[in-house]
């Protein structure tokens, strides 16, 4: 797979702008970050719950 460089992607946002528009465009990029803000949220409350919170018991290890 080749390497692109800033002149490639340059031109891979050009041929997308034309082919979906500009509000259409910045629209995805506004759900997108929005998006990776969520998941970094859910990350970190995920981090602050507690141990036995994350890790029920198993049955089957109980009796064995």
């Amino acid at each position: 797979m080749p390497n692109l460089g800033p002149t490639e992607l340059f031109i891979v946002l050009i041929i997308v702008v034309l082919l979906f528009g500009v509000g259409r465009v910045s629209r995805i990029g506004g759900e997108l970050g929005s998006a990776v803000a969520n998941f970094r949220k859910g990350l970190q409350e995920g981090a602050k719950a507690k141990p036995e919170d994350n890790n029920p018991s198993n049955p089957i290890e109980e009796n064995a």
